[in-house]
């Protein structure tokens, strides 16, 4: 069996649609798939209209959080979107990053880039704007070469000449609302070192108190090194791991299935999320016989 829990569509940063996603992770030879998108689960209901025989998709999300003054990523599994302590939250977030990214398009342009609002609101698509969307008009305005190098101190990267902070939500806040929703929460690649997204071991335990139930361990940024301790954190905190190719499209090369979590640790992850959403398949011998429940 083939797992990866940590994928995105153009629902919020992804370059392909839902039902392409779904299509391609089939194609990839995935028999379980998370469509973890950031702070929204706008394209669930289309990804599971177009779900392939013999695929199961794990409905999910990527929760955008701060923690010391930098940002810390979550992704929630399996809860129910309308638990309204988490849609409210959800609400706030989403019209923080549309004031946040005009904010940074503003900066932009004061630093003489020719970029505009508009093209990064065609970029986005959906209801979720993020810095790729404006990285990508960045690319497209000839401002830098690639998406990557718009992610630095010159520009959008964290602490930045156009940077803006995302919403300051309590990653164990939002552990526990999670957890409210009949979900379960991950910590999302906590040794991301390109990115910034480097927190200790501490941060680890003080979110395993809170409620966390897993760590994304097996990611395309970590190091071999980090890889290992994680999986050490994990094991001393009781904490299931996972693997996962945080695929955004053709912005990271299609790479679903990269990073895989084990049928083990997957089992683990659906026992920790005993209420709230649901899991479906179309088993591979059901034909058009349809989507059904697997809780």
């Amino acid at each position: 069996m083939r797992i990866d829990l940590h994928t995105h569509s153009d629902a919020s940063d992804g370059t392909r649609p839902p039902a392409e996603v779904v299509r391609r992770a089939r194609e990839a030879g995935l028999d379980v798939l998370a469509l973890t998108d950031h702070d929204t689960v706008a394209g669930w209901d289309e990804a599971w209209a177009a779900l392939p025989d013999g695929l199961t998709l794990v409905p999910g999300i990527e929760l955008s959080c701060r923690y010391d003054g930098r940002s810390l990523h979550l992704l929630g599994y399996l809860f129910d979107p309308d638990a309204p302590g988490l849609a409210g939250e959800l609400a706030r977030i989403r019209a923080h990053r549309l004031d946040r990214a005009r904010s940074m398009v503003d900066r932009l342009r004061a630093l003489g880039a020719d970029v505009t609002w508009e093209r990064v609101r065609e970029l986005s698509g959906g209801e979720v704007v993020g810095r790729p969307h404006v990285a990508r008009a960045m690319v497209e305005a000839g401002v830098v070469a690639t998406v990557d190098d718009a992610f630095t101190q010159d520009w959008i990267g964290s602490g930045g000449r156009a940077h803006v902070g995302p919403y300051p939500l309590d990653p164990v806040r939002a552990v526990q609302l999670v957890r409210e929703a009949g979900g379960a929460c991950v910590l999302a690649h906590p040794r991301s070192r390109k990115r910034g997204y480097v927190f200790g071991d501490e941060v680890i335990e003080e979110l395993a108190a809170a409620g966390l139930a897993g760590v994304e361990t097996d990611h395309p940024d970590h190091a071999p090194e980090d890889r290992a301790r994680l999986r050490d954190v994990a094991a001393a905190l009781g904490l299931l791991i996972t693997g996962s190719s945080d695929d955004h499209g053709e912005m990271t090369g299609d790479r679903l299935g990269s990073e895989t979590t084990s049928p083990e640790d997957y089992a683990a992850l659906l026992a920790a999320a005993p209420g709230g959403g649901r899991l479906g398949n179309r088993p591979a011998s059901a034909g058009a016989e349809g989507l059904r429940s697997c809780r």
